[in-house]
C-alpha cells in the first residue's frame, strides 16, 4: 500500500507491521553482550535518515533519577533548584519538564511548593509505580502527565519479571489502561532498549499503545531507555546498540511523532551526551537529563552539557540564561555538601583553569587562545590560572590581575618587579620540596607582603 508520508511528502510504500514474537527462550544477544567480556559493536551498514524536529527541547530527572543516586534532597533544597531550572530554561522553556516523586508526604510538599509558584516551566510531571492507587494519587494532585515504567528486554521480561512476551506486554497495556481510565497521560519509560528485541517485542508493544492512546484521545509519551548505557551514536551500527536506528524505528514503524518521543541515556561508556544528541538528530523531540549529570552508576546525560548541544545544534540558545548553571552548581557544593570533581566541564572548578606556564602566557596576551567561550559572559565564571612550578611569570601576571580585578591601566605583565619577585618564591617553594599547589589565601599573603599592600584596598 502506498501513502504520502507526511515527514517527507513522498509517496512511500506502508511500512510493514511487525507482530509480537513470543519466544520461549530469551534473547540475550550474547554475540553482542557477552558478559564475560566487553560488550561489542555490530555493524550492518544499513543508514536512516537524519531527520531532526522542529522542536527540540530538554527534560530534567533530577528529582527522579538524580535523587536516587543520593542522599534525597529537603523540600527546600527541592524548590530552589527547580527555580534555578526554571531560570536556566528561559522565558520559552527549553526544560520542558521536570519529573517528581509522589510517594511521600514530603515529596507531595515539594510538588505543591514548586507548583505555588506559578511557574510555566519546567511543566511538573511525576514517576509512580504502576497501580490504581498511584494513578488516582496523581490525578487528585491535578498532574496531567506521569512515567511509568515499562521494561522491554528480555533481560527485564524473562529474568526479573518472570513472564513471557506476551504476559508481560498484556500487563503493561492493561496498566496503561487504568491510566487512561484515570485520565492521565502516560509517558512510557522503555527501560533497557538497548538490549531488547526491538522488532520482536518493542515495535509491535508500541503500536498497540499507540491503538489505544488514538481510542482514549489520550497522546502517551514515549520514553527509549539506555538504561545501562549501551547505545552508541555511530551511523550504519545495528540494532539493538543503534541510537539513529531505534529513534527511526519508534518513528516509523510504530508512528511514535516527533514531540512524544524522548530519549533517556546513562553514560556507563562516556556516550551519554552524542547519544543524546544522535536522538535529537534522527527524531526524538525530547532528551531526558539530569542537573550536573548525576543519576544512576556513572549517571545521566548531563543538562548542562545539553544547553551547549543545543546551542550548537540550533545556533541560539533561545532565551536560556547560561549563569544559572554556575549558580546551580554552587549550590550543590556549598548548599548540599556535593563534590563535583574539579575536571567536569562548564561546572568543576578547573574547567578553564589552567596550570601550564605556556598556556598562561597565551591567555595574558588573548584569553580566547586557551578559553572555549567567553565563560565570564556565559557562565560568570572567568578563565583563571592555578599557580604552581610551571605557572611562569605570565601565569603569576594572570593570577594578579584576575584575582584582584584589575583594570587595563592598573594591570601587571610579566616583567612587573612583584611579578618577579612571586615567581622566585614559589620556585623555592618547589625546590625545597612542596609538591601541592598554592592556595589562594597565602597567595594572596605573600603578594601583600612582597607589594607593600598594594592591593590591600581591592
Amino acid at each position: 500500500m502506498l501513502e504520502i508520508s507526511s515527514k517527507t511528502n513522498l509517496l512511500e510504500q506502508k511500512s510493514y507491521r511487525y507482530a509480537l514474537q513470543d519466544v520461549e527462550e530469551p534473547n540475550l544477544y550474547r554475540d553482542v553482550y557477552p558478559y564475560t567480556e566487553a560488550p561489542r559493536i555490530p555493524f550492518n551498514h544499513r543508514r536512516v535518515p537524519m531527520g531532526m524536529p522542529e522542536d527540540i527541547w530538554i527534560t530534567d530527572t533530577s528529582f527522579r533519577d538524580g535523587q536516587q543516586s543520593v542522599e534525597p534532597y529537603t523540600v527546600k533544597q527541592i524548590v530552589d533548584l527547580y527555580k534555578l531550572l526554571a531560570r536556566l530554561g528561559g522565558p520559552y522553556g527549553i526544560i520542558r519538564q521536570t519529573e517528581f516523586f509522589v510517594y511521600s508526604q514530603k515529596d507531595r510538599e515539594a510538588v505543591e511548593q514548586c507548583r505555588d509558584l506559578g511557574l510555566k516551566f519546567p511543566e511538573i510531571t511525576t514517576w509512580i509505580r504502576a497501580t490504581k492507587d498511584d494513578f488516582k494519587l496523581v490525578k487528585d494532585l491535578g498532574i496531567r502527565e506521569t512515567g511509568i515504567l515499562v521494561s522491554c528486554s528480555d533481560y527485564h521480561i524473562f529474568k526479573k519479571m518472570k513472564m513471557t512476551r506476551k504476559q508481560c506486554m498484556d500487563y503493561y497495556l492493561s496498566t496503561v489502561a487504568e491510566a487512561f481510565e484515570a485520565g492521565v497521560m502516560p509517558r512510557c519509560h522503555l527501560e533497557d532498549i538497548t538490549r531488547a528485541d526491538f522488532y520482536g517485542f518493542v515495535v509491535p508493544f508500541v503500536n498497540e499503545l499507540m491503538k489505544m492512546s488514538q481510542d482514549a484521545k489520550i497522546p502517551v509519551r514515549i520514553r527509549a531507555c539506555d538504561t545501562m548505557g549501551y547505545g552508541v551514536p555511530y551511523s550504519e551500527v545495528a540494532i539493538p546498540r543503534s541510537v539513529p536506528g531505534i529513534i527511526y524505528g519508534l518513528q516509523h514503524y510504530s508512528d511514535v511523532p516527533s514531540e512524544m518521543l524522548e530519549w533517556h541515556g546513562h553514560n556507563d561508556f562516556y556516550k551519554a551526551v552524542a547519544n543524546a544528541s544522535t536522538a535529537w538528530l534522527y527524531g526524538a523531540s525530547g532528551v531526558n537529563c539530569s542537573m550536573l549529570g548525576i543519576g544512576e552508576r556513572t549517571g545521566n546525560i548531563p543538562l548542562e552539557a545539553m544547553v551547549f548541544e543545543y546551542a550548537a545544534l540550533r545556533g541560539s540558545l533561545d532565551g536560556m540564561d547560561t549563569t544559572a548553571i554556575t549558580d546551580i552548581a554552587e549550590y550543590f557544593e556549598h548548599e548540599m555538601g556535593y563534590k563535583i570533581p574539579p575536571m567536569t566541564p562548564f561546572v568543576g572548578r578547573s574547567f578553564n583553569v589552567t596550570r601550564a606556564g605556556i598556556h598562561a602566557d597565551g591567555l595574558l596576551k588573548d584569553e580566547e587562545i586557551y578559553n572555549i567561550f567567553d565563560t565570564k559572559k556565559i557562565l560568570n565564571k572567568s578563565a583563571s590560572v592555578l599557580l604552581g612550578k610551571t605557572s611562569g611569570l605570565a601565569g603569576i601576571a594572570y593570577w594578579i590581575n584576575e584575582n584582584y580585578s584589575l583594570s587595563p591601566s592598573e594591570a601587571v605583565d610579566k616583567r612587573d618587579p612583584l611579578v618577579i619577585s612571586m615567581k622566585e618564591w614559589i620556585d623555592k617553594e618547589y625546590e625545597d620540596g612542596r609538591q601541592t599547589s598554592l592556595s589562594v589565601g597565602e597567595i594572596e599573603e605573600k603578594i601583600e607582603e612582597l607589594s607593600g599592600n598594594r592591593f590591600s584596598r581591592l
